[in-house]
């Protein structure tokens, strides 16, 4: 009987001392962004044997919220990876990839992207720069760079840009969205860059290969 009532509550008691964990640990509060599992969303509630998530999209689908109430055991905490987002740094890295073609301009197009980083983001790096020095302080937070950058990599579609740059934690789809939509009309006021798309391509070596590379037609057969 001991033995059954033991398996019987064995849920109820691990939930109990996850939320005795929660609430001396404070792995996450109130509001605070979390990551669990699969699950991503904003901690709305805790309570004895649950704590109640408002679930967001993943990354990949803008992280907006889905409008759905997810209510955790609180026993996850011990057998879930967990990953709070807004606890100690409100401010997450962002990378949005911009892929031109080998024919344009791509020094041009780097020295474009740097500055609409700049006019974009800037005060949103001071401040990210001002929290970190603060969090630093309760944290084991060390001083990092958190200006933004961009990346240049070759890849088989053609040269990609990639744009990295701090944005704070729930404003990530809309930064993306103003980045974006600055590096469109930028780039279509340039007549020396084009994006890249996976599409065929037919390369001639003689007619578009370098001066010292092509190769000379085979002489006709003669008769």
């Amino acid at each position: 009987m001991s033995a059954g009532i033991a398996i019987a509550l064995r849920d109820p008691i691990v939930n109990w001392f996850g939320w005795m964990f929660i609430g001396w640990r404070r792995p996450f509060t109130v509001g605070d962004r979390i990551q669990i599992g699969p699950l991503c969303g904003d901690v709305i509630d805790i309570g004895v044997s649950t704590f109640s998530v408002l679930e967001v999209a993943a990354p990949g689908l803008g992280e907006q919220t889905t409008g759905r109430i997810v209510h955790v055991p609180n026993g996850k905490v011990f057998v879930e990876p967990l990953t709070n987002v807004t606890q100690g740094f409100n401010y997450v890295w962002n990378e949005v990839a911009i892929t031109i073609t080998f024919e344009s301009d791509w020094r041009r197009a780097k020295t474009i992207l740097e500055g609409i980083l700049k006019e974009r983001v800037v005060s949103v790096t001071e401040e990210a720069s001002r929290f970190i020095r603060d969090a630093s302080r309760k944290f084991l937070i060390r001083s990092a760079n958190v200006h933004p950058v961009v990346y240049t990599r070759i890849v088989p579609d053609g040269v990609e840009l990639d744009l990295r740059y701090v944005c704070e934690a729930r404003s990530r789809r809309t930064s993306t969205e103003s980045v974006c939509e600055a590096v469109l009309q930028a780039f279509a006021a340039e007549s020396s860059i084009d994006f890249a798309y996976k599409t065929t391509r037919i390369f001639r070596q003689t007619e578009e290969g370098k001066e010292a590379l092509r190769t000379q037609p085979p002489p006709p057969d003669e008769e």
